[in-house]
Parts: C-alpha cells; structure tokens; sequence
C-alpha cells in the first residue's frame, strides 16, 4: 500500500512535530505500507528526516497563505494522491479540502469549537477565520472515513458540535521525544529561595490571548510584592497577546527585573531550559492536547497548571491547579508550591511518572495501525 500525507496546514508548533516524530520513529512497512508521500510547504519538510520509504513533494503554493493551499488542496491534491497510487490519504491538519476517498484526518485544534475562547479575539478577520475553520473542519470531520483525536476532552467537545461522525474514531495521545526525560532533582527548601537564588518559574508557551502570559506575569509581581523571592521566564512567539502582555511588563516590571520575556526559542533547545528552573506553570485555557505540558511533566518538574480543557485529563494528581483567567488563583498555586518542598517533590515525581505512558513510538504504533485498518476496510 501506499500512504499519502497532505501536511499543506502544518507550519508550525505541535503539528509539525507530530508528523516529524511519528516520521522519525515509525516502520510503516510493518503495516503494510511500502512508500509514504508527504506534500508541504518548504520549511515543514526540511524538519522531516529522510527515510528509504519517505517520499517528500514540496509544492510552492503551499508555502503561500491559506487561500493558495486552500486552492491546492480542492483542485490539485486528488489528482496528485491518484497519480502516485495512494491508497489513503492522512490529514493531520484537519481541513481536507479534496475528494480522495479513504482519507484519515486528525482534530488538532480546539479554538474554532470553542466559543468562549474564540469570543477572546472579538469580531476581527482571526475570529472569521476560526469560523471557516470550523465550518470546513466539521464537514472533514463528518464525512472522513476515520478521524484521530488526541484526547477525550478534545472527542467529547468536537462531537458536540460535529455530532455524530460517519467514519471511525480513535484516541491516539501525542508522546515525547525521550531527550526531554529527567529524573526529578532535589528540591530546595523555602529558606533556599533568596534574593540572589530565587524560585525559578519558566511558562513556555505561544503568547497568545488564550494563554494567559498576562496574568501569570501579574501573579508573580503579586508573590514578589509579599516579599516571596521569585522570577519568572517566559519563553514563545508573539502572536495576539504580545500588546497587553507588554503592556503589563512595563508598568509591573519596567526594568525586567524579574519578569524576562525571551521570545521563541528553537524545539532542539527548550529542554536547557527545563534544566534550570524550580517550577513549570502552564496557564492555557483552550488546548487539544498541548505537547510543552508534556515535556515539563517529562523533565521532572512540579507543575501548577490551568484547571480547563484537557489539561487535567493529561496530568492527573500530578499538579496544583488554578483558573488561568484569575491572578490571584495563580499566584496561590505558584505559593503553595513554593512554601512546600514536599508538594513539589510529589508532583514532580508523579509528573514524571504520568509521562512514561506518552511515546512517540506509541502515537506512530497506533497511528498506522488505523490507517491500516481504514485503508483495508
């Protein structure tokens, strides 16, 4: 069999590394697929390691907007996925724009079934593009032959507004590359955090209106006000929550004193960070099943965490929770971890643990076995 992959929609984040993952540690001759072909844009396919059986097709448009990949997607992509012989197409975007039939696709992100959190970005061109998102990602959904969710939070809230979906459906949880594995350290006692060695707590996210950097920021200038010893790092691109998170940096830290904002950094080199930190917090609201928690639960690291969507889903009794919209709540969680060594000793410890159930190996396993299966029906 022959396997097509139409990664036009992934550009970057966690849809990139998924497919560069289960790429990378996959044998799809194991199950029966003899020649995988991926078609992306440029930057997407230079990430993908070269494999014997890996054909990788760069087409230009798809390095263009969405309207061009669009267009690709409706009047080129049949035809190219028949003339190479495919016998199933795998969308792990999402939108499935051509009529190649079996095809597989993957809901990956929640925003456009999401009206509270779409309601963030008010009625602006993102907000009518979450719309078309979420009127072309039901119809793929709908009318796929089988459809991967990441998690039972992101199943449950995608049928409720798909309904019921005509192909199969399976669960297959994202894993982590086993760099970002360490053993829990030592943890240091409260009278180890002094002005000149204080808590370290890294948030390493997209800065975007869903995620809350503000209000994490807030919370630490609050602890820092009681006379808590703290600092905070934040790490990840600019997209729509730069203004108002910049705009609080500059009248509660002024001379990034405490707060740092380093902008992105590259995947190969976010677990040095997690090296050097006491504390991981994760303040999302709107996630599917997001790969940076993760990689803190691998790296050994206590954990506060946002108390929606699938986050406890994914870490369990491993962290301490708050609502990311409420500072103060934030604030809390981040004092109850630090006034307690033996708090984040077990949260860490059970952290790293819940992590060992996530490979990549796992995800690949499980991903074409369902494509085996659906292409064979």
């Amino acid at each position: 069999m022959i396997l097509g992959i139409n990664a036009s929609n992934l550009r970057a984040g966690g849809g990139v590394t998924h497919l560069v993952e289960i790429l990378r540690v996959s044998e799809p001759r194991s199950y029966g697929f003899e020649k995988v072909i991926v078609w992306g844009g440029e930057e997407t396919l230079s990430k993908v390691t070269e494999r014997d059986w890996l054909h990788k097709i760069h087409d230009p448009l798809l390095d263009r907007s969405f309207i061009y990949r669009l267009f690709w997607q409706t009047f080129r992509l049949k035809k190219l996925a028949k003339q190479s012989g495919c016998d199933i197409l795998f969308v792990p975007g999402g939108s499935n724009a051509s009529r190649f039939k079996p095809v597989v696709t993957m809901s990956r992100n929640m925003l456009p079934f999401e009206w509270r959190e779409m309601r963030r970005f008010g009625w602006s061109l993102f907000t009518v593009k979450l719309l078309l998102l979420r009127v072309i990602q039901s119809h793929t959904f709908r009318n796929a032959n089988g459809v991967i969710f990441l998690t039972k939070y992101a199943r449950n809230r995608v049928l409720n507004v798909t309904g019921s979906l005509r192909g199969k459906s399976m669960i297959i949880p994202h894993g982590i590359n086993p760099r970002f594995f360490r053993l829990p350290r030592r943890q240091r006692l409260c009278k180890e955090f002094i002005e000149t060695e204080p808590c370290r707590v890294l948030y390493v996210s997209i800065v975007d209106a869903y995620k809350h950097q503000t209000e994490v920021a807030i919370a630490v200038a609050r602890l820092r006000s009681e006379g808590v010893f703290i600092v905070l790092e934040l790490i990840g691109p600019s997209a729509k929550g730069i203004n108002r998170l910049n705009k609080t940096l500059s009248q509660i830290d002024p001379k990034s004193s405490f707060i740092k904002y380093r902008g992105s950094v590259p995947y190969e080199k976010l677990d040095e960070f997690y090296d050097n930190v006491d504390i991981s917090v994760f303040a999302s609201s709107c996630e599917n099943m997001p790969n940076i928690l993760l990689e803190c639960m691998a790296a050994g690291l206590p954990m506060a965490c946002s108390s929606m969507g699938p986050m406890p889903e994914i870490l369990g009794d491993a962290g301490v929770y708050f609502n990311p919209e409420d500072a103060n709540e934030i604030a809390l969680a981040l004092y109850k971890l630090i006034d307690s060594p033996s708090l984040r000793e077990q949260s860490a410890l059970t952290a790293y643990l819940r992590a060992q159930q996530y490979s990549w190996e796992r995800c690949a396993d499980g991903t074409f076995g369902f494509l085996a299966d659906i292409a064979q029906i």
